[in-house]
């Protein structure tokens, strides 16, 4: 009998995973269809905005980066990273359930795979075009394959803390069509309270005690450390943002599951 259930178990993961590879392949294609970079157009906004916040914040930030607009244009481009994969993946996540609607009223499917395979299409993205600059500028400045390899840590951590988000979400929008123009706006909030164009060091104490619940802010700040400062990685940053990252997961399946008993008859 146990082998039984074990053989059924992996069959049931062996189909999830069949099922997360097909949703993954066909995003990927229909987002960039007749594209000429293909996934690689994910590095133009990080660049093209790091670049503009250079020339209009560089001179004055660069005093909190060892005065250096070198510096000031990686710390930039790190946060912009963090923020553009969580801002792009989570509105992606948002309306999969809703999209895919007509393929749940044919095909009984577990629904969790349709935001876990937006998540995935954008990490698959991420690896092929910002990972590796990422680990070029970490192990330049930090002369440390230990820093390389710690650099997934954080990493993880975002991709999990944009997973529980996107369980959230998906299933918040079957209830409520208007929620993608409410989501912008909270998307805006979470950018402009993360330390993505400015140091954390200029936001007021009495602020920056709002900032704790931001779930970038630790994980901003742990790719830095890890990337930018030269040092060993910061357990306890890295922690902070596991932890963090863990508990959204934990919030958004529970009540992604709480809730998709009621999907089909709204989708």
């Amino acid at each position: 009998m146990k082998v039984i259930k074990t053989n059924h178990k992996w069959s049931e993961l062996q189909r999830y995973w069949e099922l997360f590879y097909v949703l993954v392949e066909r995003s990927l294609k229909v987002r960039y269809r007749g594209s000429l970079l293909g996934v690689y157009w994910s590095l133009l906004n990080p660049l093209l905005m790091t670049a503009l916040y250079t020339a209009i914040f560089g001179a004055t930030f660069k005093s909190y980066y060892n005065n250096s607009t070198r510096d000031y244009i990686l710390a930039a481009f790190t946060g912009l990273v963090v923020s553009h994969f969580f801002s792009s993946s989570t509105n992606q996540a948002l309306v999969s359930v809703v999209e895919n609607g007509v393929l749940l009223n044919k095909i009984r499917l577990p629904m969790g795979i349709f935001p876990v395979s937006m998540i995935g299409a954008n990490v698959f993205q991420f690896c092929l075009g910002m990972l590796p600059v990422l680990a070029i500028v970490t192990l330049v400045k930090s002369h440390s394959l230990v820093n390389v390899a710690a650099l997934l840590i954080p990493l993880l951590s975002l991709t999990l803390t944009c997973t529980g988000i996107g369980f959230f979400v998906s299933a918040l929008y079957v209830f409520f069509r208007d929620l993608p123009y409410f989501y912008e706006l909270v998307t805006f909030v979470l950018w402009m309270s993360s330390p993505v164009f400015y140091p954390a060091e200029i936001v007021p104490p009495a602020v920056e005690k709002l900032l704790m619940f931001n779930p970038l802010v630790p994980i901003i700040e742990s790719v830095r450390q890890i990337s930018l400062s030269g040092a060993l990685p910061d357990i306890i940053l890295m922690g902070k943002a596991g932890i963090s990252s863990s508990l959204i997961l934990a919030f958004g399946w529970i009540l992604f599951r709480k809730w998709q008993e009621q999907f089909m008859d709204l989708i």
